[in-house]
């Protein structure tokens, strides 16, 4: 449970993030919401999955779901460059928190 609570909750920070984006571009109210909603959410699920699993590992795949996520979320609907070493460092991104979880102690 805790697992898929960290999970939903990296992507409910993506949410936020490409929200703040949205701001940027058109100043909305549902933009702000969104970003509002989408951080809320995600630090209730981060602090009920933290229950369970520890900081730094917890921490890590948020931010890691979250970084990654958003710069993926970029070059999908906002054009910023796909280019092989900006991919190599998302996949560094999400193997480091991948590894986190496997040395977990």
């Amino acid at each position: 449970m805790a697992w898929v609570a960290l999970i939903f909750a990296g992507l409910f920070e993506m949410l936020g993030v490409t929200m703040i984006n949205k701001l940027h571009r058109d100043r909305s109210v549902p933009a702000f919401l969104g970003i509002v909603g989408g951080f809320g959410v995600s630090f209730v699920l981060l602090s009920v999955a933290m229950q369970t699993l520890p900081m730094g590992t917890a921490y890590a795949v948020w931010t890691g779901i979250g970084a990654a996520g958003g710069a993926v979320m970029g070059m999908l609907f906002y054009k910023e460059s796909a280019d092989w070493k900006r991919i190599i460092c998302i996949g560094v991104i999400i193997a480091s928190a991948v590894g986190l979880k496997l040395v977990q102690g």
